[in-house]
């Protein structure tokens, strides 16, 4: 189990939780709701770091916020800078999946002096909907099925069965061997979604594009992908390989959105070369 921490900042109060033990590592996604039970992606970095894995506003125990506004991925990352302020830690690492990857990025454009790392996962640096293999492309064979899925769970009164039953079609169809799904996701974590941060990102990404401030970005990143992502399809993230420079890019061939299940070995492997590339000093991986 994780442990739950309530950090008082100048922007609310926070609901966190801690596993592992080294440099500390920053985890978070845009809209899911944490607990002890922990993530599946925030587990793959506890035997390397101590993961602080928050609830953002809107989220779990965190402070609800005033203005809708308040739940905008540029008031998110000043809402991690006063997290960070808060526990006293000078510089953290950053990895993150999906809209985390998405938040990671902006995070490094904006304080590049916080991070002394950063591992995107199945992001994008700008609207990846507007690709036709996205499944949340109008054109994708998926599209209708999964827009019904996400409405579905925002609904407030469903049963535990009920839920995970939703939860589960939504994530076979960003599985590339979706037979699978009892293998992956056999640990008893147990996450919700945040509707109101999930309501707002559905606005908001559509004007997201951070794509022409890569290049700014000077903090050491890992970009890893799915070669068959359907969500932020793998030429997402080859942009941002292309935008960052020195950025390292490393596919997963069997994979769709999430490599550090679908490859879990491999994700591993490649993720210990990359810290301890940090710590050596080294250009490559």
């Amino acid at each position: 189990m994780w442990k739950q921490q309530l950090i008082h900042t100048d922007r609310g109060t926070f609901e966190l939780f801690t596993k592992g033990h080294g440099e500390p590592l920053c985890i978070t996604h845009l809209y899911s709701q944490f607990n002890e039970t922990g993530d599946y992606f925030a587990d793959s970095f506890t035997s390397l770091h101590k993961v602080i894995l928050i609830n953002l506003k809107d989220a779990g125990n965190s402070v609800t916020a005033s203005q809708e506004d308040e739940l905008s991925m540029e008031e998110t990352i000043q809402d991690l800078e006063a997290i960070r302020e808060a526990l006293r830690i000078s510089s953290w690492h950053f990895a993150g999946h999906s809209t985390g990857g998405m938040l990671g990025l902006l995070y490094a454009i904006n304080y590049p002096q916080s991070l002394q790392s950063l591992v995107v996962v199945g992001a994008a640096a700008s609207d990846y909907s507007k690709m036709k293999d996205c499944i949340y492309h109008p054109e994708h064979p998926q599209f209708a099925y999964m827009q019904q899925l996400i409405e579905d769970l925002k609904l407030p009164h469903l049963t535990k069965k009920e839920r995970t039953t939703l939860s589960t079609e939504r994530t076979k169809l960003s599985l590339y061997k979706p037979e699978q799904y009892e293998t992956y996701f056999s640990k008893a974590i147990y996450k919700t979604m945040a509707a109101s941060r999930m309501n707002y990102f559905a606005k908001e990404f559509r004007s997201f594009d951070v794509s022409e401030q890569l290049a700014n970005v000077t903090t050491k990143t890992l970009i890893l992908c799915g070669q068959h992502d359907v969500q932020c399809p793998i030429a997402s993230s080859l942009q941002i390989h292309k935008g960052i420079r020195d950025s390292s890019f490393i596919p997963f061939e069997h994979s769709n959105h999430y490599p550090f299940l679908e490859e879990e070995e491999k994700f591993s492997s490649v993720i210990t070369a990359f810290y301890h590339s940090l710590k050596e000093g080294s250009e490559h991986l």
